[in-house]
């Protein structure tokens, strides 16, 4: 399994840590990681891009593991889960996306915001998770331009598990609907969090995950 953490996030978050124990515990070989500019790796994260952080994703994979994979995407996370299984295609397993955000640089910015990139080549906004400014540079929507999914058919035929709050104030839950009607597989499931928010970090949603994985696991006999 491998764990890829959202938009200004890392390896040391909440559900990273959870999946991480779990693995321990039951023999599961996992794989968090940190792209680079991000958490502990070298670099700036302005000059991340999202096409940057799928090929640091795509090394590490490649060069550290083996076999089938479960990829698990939190946010923009399961964007890049999605590019990432379009690139691994034989040895992908399972996808479990955690208020997945494909093209959420053309569903998310307004024309004002397009403009401010144009002009001034980057966003700063305020965090609801960070004391740094939610910052988006204009290489990085570029990227995200470029790497566009839900517009048409997604070639990915492996069980896919979705999950979403319905309070996430980020990503729109029926983005998660979108995206399972995109996906060529027919097994996929969509659970929709009544209360949950887009961190869907609290205990019972953890439970949640984890109940997620052991199953899609088992399912895709995942060493």
């Amino acid at each position: 399994m491998v764990f890829l953490p959202g938009y200004m996030s890392d390896m040391e978050g909440t559900k990273a840590l959870a999946i991480d124990a779990w693995a321990a515990r039951c023999g599961q070989a996992f794989l968090r990681l940190d792209y680079s500019g991000c958490g502990t790796s070298d670099g700036r994260f302005e000059d991340g891009t999202l096409s940057v952080w799928r090929d640091d994703a795509l090394h590490l994979i490649e060069r550290l593991t083996t076999g089938p994979l479960v990829l698990v995407g939190s946010s923009m996370g399961g964007w890049l889960m999605l590019l990432l299984a379009l690139r691994l295609t034989e040895r992908i397993a399972g996808l479990v996306g955690i208020a997945a955000a494909p093209d959420f640089t053309e569903w998310g910015f307004t024309d004002a915001d397009r403009a401010i990139l144009q002009t001034e080549g980057r966003i700063e906004e305020p965090s609801a998770y960070s004391d740094q400014p939610y910052v988006t540079t204009q290489a990085f929507w570029r990227s995200g331009q470029d790497n566009l999914l839900l517009d048409r058919p997604i070639a990915i035929g492996c069980p896919v598990r979705l999950l979403h709050g319905q309070r996430d104030e980020d990503v729109p839950w029926k983005i998660a609907l979108r995206l399972a009607a995109a996906l060529a597989s027919d097994d996929v499931r969509v659970t929709l969090v009544k209360d949950g928010d887009h961190r869907l970090s609290r205990d019972p949603d953890i439970a949640l995950l984890l109940e997620t994985l052991e199953a899609l696991a088992a399912q895709a006999a995942v060493p």
